[in-house]
């Protein structure tokens, strides 16, 4: 059977820890049982041979299996990865979430969405990026007695995301230790009143509110410092036309997101301007965590 997930982006400004979305960038992996254990990776980190003998999906996945089954069976994986690793694109969260899903369907049990993002949970503390990745779309959530709580936005097709990947990485635990130990009550208030306002102009659809509402002062200057670059790459897609142009994650990738037909025109700017980071423009996901059985 196949198991993919999506790539996601998270915090979308001032939404620290609690807005995330899906674009269409996914890993897949292919697992049957086995004689012998075997892990194949292809596309990102295929040249990466630690991630074969200390592969975290395997570990979380024997894990749910050896819990839900109570015996030990051999599997061959073959990983189909698309999503860069340690760029601020949820890689972390889609292995995660696949191989949860993964170790329920080779037990044979099945479960909602719902279930696999509470087990994901415990790996991954904030539900920013683990809920867009089981859910697809649009998505602000909250954790409250270890279970996700989240509201769910189908996003349409005449919008795309432009995501410009540095060359070099931004270490999320690094990125966090950047961030002030406290903040101000002023820069809470603005925090708190602009993602009420991102959330609001998602829902509604006021696209041209996001521009406003995206705005931040509790984590992106401090995290953007470390690639000063990045400043740019947010004043060029203004310039060109986007929507929303936000850091992804903790980093280095820069999320923008713009109508259809004023996409290709950031992106080309991005790779004149850029030319030794990899613009790609992509569809959003709306169906988060797909089964092929």
């Amino acid at each position: 059977m196949t198991i993919s997930v999506p790539a996601t982006s998270a915090n979308l400004g001032p939404g620290f820890d609690s807005l995330g979305l899906a674009v269409d960038l996914r890993n897949k992996v292919e697992f049957h049982p086995s004689k012998f254990f075997s892990v194949s990776i292809k596309g990102e980190g295929e040249n990466n041979p630690r991630l074969k003998g200390n592969n975290l999906f395997v570990s979380i996945f024997n894990d749910h299996f050896n819990r839900l089954t109570q015996k030990k069976q051999n599997f061959k994986f073959t990983f189909y990865n698309q999503i860069p690793m340690s760029r601020g694109l949820g890689s972390s969260s889609a292995v995660i979430v696949s191989a949860i899903a993964s170790a329920h369907e080779a037990a044979g049990i099945r479960v909602s969405k719902r279930r696999i993002l509470n087990h994901a949970l415990f790996y991954e503390s904030h539900p920013d990026n683990i809920t867009p990745a089981v859910m697809g779309g649009f998505n602000a959530a909250t954790v409250e007695k270890n279970k996700v709580f989240s509201q769910r936005k189908h996003l349409p097709t005449y919008l795309k995301a432009i995501v410009t990947i540095p060359n070099k990485p931004i270490n999320t635990s690094k990125a966090r230790t950047l961030l002030p130990k406290s903040y101000s009550k002023e820069n809470a208030i603005y925090n708190l009143s602009h993602t009420a306002l991102t959330v609001g102009a998602f829902f509604n659809e006021d696209w041209e509110m996001l521009k406003l509402s995206a705005q931040d002062r509790f984590h992106q200057k401090a995290r953007m410092k470390v690639l000063p670059e990045l400043f740019s790459v947010q004043k060029i897609a203004y310039e060109s036309g986007a929507l929303m142009s936000t850091l992804s994650g903790s980093g280095s990738t820069f999320f923008s997101m713009a109508y259809d037909e004023d996409s290709a025109i950031i992106a080309n700017k991005l790779k004149q301007k850029f030319p030794d980071f990899t613009v790609k423009t992509l569809d959003f996901d709306n169906n988060g965590l797909v089964i092929e059985r």
